[in-house]
């Protein structure tokens, strides 16, 4: 009868996983058509999907996979800002949380870049936890991509400026995660680092052809 029992409860918890893994990878699966053909801020052209792909896993490794939702959100968390993507559609498509949670983190983009600031540092202490755990992996993926082997002095100050933006904003989400905290503090000490001793190269020599670009205030 033990032997049974166990069998049954083991099914379940595999049930479980599996609706958790197919709820994330459709998620990826929409982030990456959704952002088809955009390149994130840093890092030369790198695809946007990267970014997206480094939010999601930091927060299955943070939670330890065991918030499907959460994770999804971190594949989805800037569909609604950056392309046509409904909350109503995130919601039919993945549960009335994983909709919210994208919403929560996304800026109004009809503001200015300050302003749309601000408002991420004065909002930040009032999100859900599952919003800041969101915040903390954005800005760490964020900074890492401003750590350039060789940058100008214009992607110096790009990566100063980011840092100081992004502590501001993370200020007011420590204490939910012990992981992502330390994740953090560990990233922006590696950014400050960078920021003076990395080698220098002029801001004239010639870029690289871009892809459009869905970075902003992030």
């Amino acid at each position: 009868m033990e032997r049974v029992v166990w069998r049954a409860e083991q099914k379940g918890s595999c049930e479980v996983m599996l609706t958790g893994l197919r709820l994330v990878s459709e998620a990826a699966d929409l982030a990456a058509r959704r952002h088809s053909g955009m390149a994130r801020k840093g890092r030369g052209n790198e695809p946007y999907i990267n970014h997206l792909a480094e939010v999601a896993n930091l927060l299955a490794i943070a939670t330890e996979g065991a918030d499907a939702e959460l994770v999804a959100a971190g594949w989805l968390h800037d569909t609604v800002e950056d392309t046509p993507t409904t909350q109503q559609e995130l919601a039919e498509k993945f549960g009335p949380r994983v909709a919210a949670l994208v919403v929560e983190v996304t800026d109004d983009m009809t503001l200015p870049k300050d302003q749309r600031r601000h408002r991420q540092i004065a909002d930040a202490p009032h999100k859900s936890l599952g919003a800041k755990l969101i915040k903390i992996a954005d800005k760490i993926s964020n900074i890492r991509a401003r750590i350039l082997p060789r940058p100008t002095q214009g992607e110096r100050d790009d990566l100063c400026d980011y840092v100081a933006f992004a502590e501001k904003v993370v200020a007011g989400c420590f204490g939910v995660n012990a992981m992502l905290d330390r994740t953090f503090e560990e990233t922006v000490k590696a950014g400050k680092e960078h920021a003076v001793s990395a080698p220098f190269v002029s801001n004239l020599v010639g870029a690289p052809f871009n892809l459009p670009s869905a970075d902003g205030a992030r």
